[in-house]
């Protein structure tokens, strides 16, 4: 297909029609805003001019908001769904309407309100524990734990470690203290838990010799009656503040009523982020408003329908070449192409000015794919997932192009099973051993076997590495053309081609005089010169070997990375092969039926995964190297946004 062409928008429209303007452009989401001009930005009369500003802030926090509200409802009031299913269609112009949204966010601040409650209640609830923890060793001590002693008398709760003798310490208490008197309540492993009852006057010499022996003061303040009754205290106040959480719980899982509201509430509130997110990119006067963006130029007539209805007054225009770089990207795909949106996103859009690569990629990807994986067994799982996929999510965007390439990839992959009479291995024949049959039943036909054949199948993977590279050379030869730069096509790509005849000639014996290959020579004459055509004085010796080398190399490397098709066919078939020998060790379906699904899903997934990393790597270094040009950035129009609904397609 193509890169979309764009053009430049500009739209001075009367104040009052603002929100209706907007929400109609999101409808139809084929205009992206951009920061206004300079001219108009720094003009003498911009003090009349102003930027217009939003409630953005206030949208996100609604927004975020509305996204906790909905995450507490996942988690207290789970809802089962099916594994399956596609996201429910709205109407764009529902999802433009802030109806309902205030009512929502009240929902959703009562499910925040109660989760900070339970929150709260939970902090109680380990604040009640540690008490309950704090009281364990003092729970036979029938002392209340306010009492701190008499006029005459203090009293001392703590504990000193198991390690030192507590008659040592008595000694040294009755040299500082001779009223002091130390009672043990309980003992862990660690420590003693003591109550020391002195003169008061004496406090401050038996709480130095305390220090001496490791006195911890216990942290009990504050509590009143025994610590029994204390303990027995924090464990009623621990089952009331379950109760009162569980209820928390309830009010929160009652409110799963309005779990569609808060979803639809979420994605208009989106909707009206995108559209603040538009306004702050306006300028205006008290009656007027001046926008600017970038629009398809095949959708003026479209966008010109919507003008006609406000008052307004706009004019488009072609970019500059100047303006590339900052045009946005959009590429026209069909159905086949579209599968290799991810792939190229997944690398970088082409700039403006460069090509569209879906087109020129799809059959070589796809081919590739398949001959890496070539299993009819695989494909049928990936044509399979596939469709079921399409038909019950109705996937749309990146997920459509990611099925769309799972459906492409798993036909070629069926298809070059076939040629290589790959069905899960061969599983057909090792399924003939269990049953009995005769030596060589359940082998399939095939062109070509990876496993007996890899020779053939490497050099057929050169050959396409060949085909491949050339298709890059030729592309880019076409844009050099179009471009105006015939020298640079021929001194380049038209050297090497020539090189390359000149090769097989050569090996041909054709073509040579006197022993001397002359079309090969005429090509390495062409690369030289062309390689140093910009070249001055002793730069042109350096560029001789320069191009040499990187000319040799380049295409040397180029081309053997292309083995790696042959190799992932070749492991795909050994590893499938592998397990279906273990399976029927014991000559038992018993054991092959268990050992065939986990060693194929495990070789499935593997090589899912890695003839996708692999074909990317053929395409984006070695076919993309040839002629792509990079760094486009992607089309962003404002539009309806959505992550629970669908808008209803026109």
């Amino acid at each position: 297909m193509a890169i979309l062409k764009m053009k430049r928008l500009r739209l001075m429209a009367v104040r009052s029609e603002k929100d209706q303007l907007l929400r109609e452009l999101a409808a139809h989401g084929c205009v992206e805003f951009s920061e206004i001009g300079e001219e108009l930005q720094n003009d003498e009369a911009g003090r009349l001019v102003r930027r217009e500003t939003s409630g953005l802030s206030a949208l996100k926090s609604q927004q975020a908001e509305l996204s906790r509200a909905i995450t507490l409802l996942d988690r207290y009031a789970p809802k089962k769904g099916k594994l399956l299913s596609a996201k429910p269609e709205l109407e764009s112009e529902v999802l433009l309407d802030d109806g309902g949204v205030a009512a929502a966010l009240t929902v959703a601040g009562s499910i925040s309100g109660m989760d900070d409650r339970i929150k709260r209640l939970s902090a109680e609830e380990s604040r009640q524990r540690s008490v309950i923890e704090s009281l364990q060793p003092w729970l036979e001590l029938e002392l209340p734990l306010e009492t701190e002693g008499t006029e005459y008398s203090a009293v001392l709760l703590g504990s000193v470690p198991v390690r030192l003798p507590l008659e040592e310490l008595e000694s040294s208490l009755s040299q500082a203290c001779e009223e002091a008197e130390l009672f043990r309540i309980s003992a862990d492993k660690s420590q003693n838990y003591v109550l020391l009852v002195c003169a008061r006057e004496a406090v401050p010499a038996v709480q130095e010799c305390l220090r001496a022996y490791s006195f911890s003061a216990a942290a009990l303040s504050g509590m009143t009656g025994t610590p029994r009754e204390c303990s027995l205290k924090a464990k009623e106040a621990l089952q009331e503040l379950a109760k009162e959480k569980d209820a928390c719980a309830a009010a929160i899982s009652d409110e799963a009523v309005h779990r569609e509201e808060l979803k639809l509430a979420f994605d208009k509130v989106s909707t009206q982020i995108a559209i603040a997110e538009a306004e702050d990119k306006l300028y205006g006067t008290e009656s007027t408003l001046v926008m600017e963006g970038w629009m398809p130029a095949e959708r003026e007539q479209e966008l010109a329908q919507v003008f006609d209805k406000y008052q307004c007054a706009w004019d488009t225009r072609d970019p500059e070449p100047s303006e590339y770089p900052d045009v946005p990207v959009k590429l026209k795909n069909n159905k086949v192409t579209n599968a290799l949106n991810m792939v190229t996103e997944m690398y970088s859009l082409p700039a403006y000015d460069g090509v569209d690569p879906n087109p020129l990629m799809a059959p070589f990807f796809i081919l590739f794919y398949g001959l890496m994986m070539a299993d009819m067994g695989y494909g049928l799982i990936m044509i399979l997932a596939a469709l079921v996929a399409m038909r019950k999510i109705k996937p749309r965007a990146g997920t459509l192009s990611f099925c769309q390439l799972l459906l492409y990839g798993g036909i070629s992959t069926f298809i070059m099973g076939a040629l290589t009479g790959g069905l899960f291995g061969n599983a057909p024949e090792q399924i003939g051993k269990i049953l009995g049959k005769p030596e060589g039943w359940g082998v399939l036909p095939s062109l070509f076997n990876p496993m007996t054949d890899s020779m053939l199948v490497l050099i057929g993977s050169m050959a396409l590495g060949l085909i491949h590279l050339n298709t890059g050379m030729v592309i880019s030869a076409v844009e050099k053309v179009k471009k105006g730069d015939k020298a640079g096509a021929f001194w380049e790509e038209g050297s090497l081609w020539v090189t390359l005849v000149g090769i097989v000639l050569a090996v041909l014996g054709v073509g040579s005089v006197a022993g001397v290959p002359v079309v090969l020579v005429i090509g390495i004459l062409m690369i030289l010169y062309g390689g140093t055509r910009g070249a001055k004085g002793l730069g042109k010796l350096t560029s001789v070997f320069g191009t040499l080398y990187n000319t040799l190399t380049g295409w040397f490397g180029d081309i053997l990375s292309y083995s790696r098709i042959m190799a992932l066919m070749l492991a795909g078939s050994v590893i499938a092969t592998v397990f279906n020998t273990i399976g029927v060790i014991a000559n038992s379906f018993w054991l092959f039926i268990p050992v065939f699904l986990i060693g194929h899903a495990l070789n499935f997934a593997l090589n899912l995964l890695g003839c996708y990393v692999h074909d990317l790597r053929l395409q984006c270094l070695e076919y993309f190297g040839k002629f792509y040009k990079d760094g486009g950035r992607p089309f962003a129009p404002l539009a309806i946004k959505t992550k629970y609904y669908n808008t209803v397609e026109q």
